[in-house]
């Protein structure tokens, strides 16, 4: 006898599953590795325990602390009279180097872990390698603080030119601002013993600046050229 069951139907399936499961672990994240702290060359000093090798030339060794989850370290020092620079890779927490005596340079160190493309930057440092008669060293290249480079602007009028300088001597006397729109600008704009001065803007317009440092001595360094863009 057939039943007819007009307002339900019932249907039973059996549904046979297989899942394929793995025992393999699931991996463990790698740690970023940290910065480094540099202990040696100290910061804006004038370095004196170097190995001499001629009138113009010494061995330094540049010495920082073991940074957390790291396996190698790049060091990076630039000339920063010639703006050339050089990478070093250590596994250790030291390297010596050959540089040129009485000569500025800044350095810095990246820490760098296997298994990841994260790095991390320690401080950079700037200090100066003795050389052979110098009394009065000439005052380091100056830092831009703002803008930053490629940093681009509000069309208020004015910018606000930042940098910082600094001397193993300690004696800088007065900063000389040049700023226009050639990639080398040749204006003065000011010569002040402040690190901060004001600059007449246009919009959509791109500016460059660098400064120059004059110590009580007579000795002057240049920085490097900066630009940024004023907004439209």
């Amino acid at each position: 006898m057939k039943i007819s069951k007009p307002y339900f139907l019932i249907i039973a399936l059996i549904i046979v599953s297989c899942s394929g499961g793995s025992d393999e672990p699931t991996p463990t994240p790698i740690p970023d590795p940290a910065a480094a702290i540099l202990t040696f060359p100290e910061k804006d000093k004038e370095c004196t325990q170097g190995t001499i090798k001629s009138d113009t030339e010494s061995d330094l060794t540049f010495e920082w602390n073991t940074a957390k989850d790291t396996d190698t370290y790049e060091v990076h020092l630039r000339n920063l009279n010639t703006n050339t620079s050089v990478t070093i890779n250590s596994t250790t927490t030291s390297v010596t180097i050959t540089i040129l005596r009485g000569t500025p340079y800044e350095w810095y160190v990246v820490s760098k872990a296997s298994g990841t493309a994260v790095t991390a930057s320690s401080a950079k440092w700037k200090f100066y390698n003795e050389g052979p008669g110098i009394e009065n060293y000439a005052p380091f290249p100056a830092d831009v603080i703002a803008p930053k480079r490629g940093a681009q602007v509000e069309n208020t009028g004015t910018v606000s030119l930042e940098w910082s300088g600094s001397d193993v001597d300690n004696d800088i006397e007065d900063y000389e601002v040049f700023f226009g729109t050639s990639n080398s600008p040749t204006n003065s704009l000011v010569k002040t013993p402040n690190t901060t001065t004001e600059a007449s803007i246009n919009a959509n317009t791109t500016y460059y600046w660098r400064v120059v440092t004059f110590d009580m001595a007579g000795n002057k360094s240049t920085s490097e050229t900066f630009e940024f863009k004023v907004k439209n």
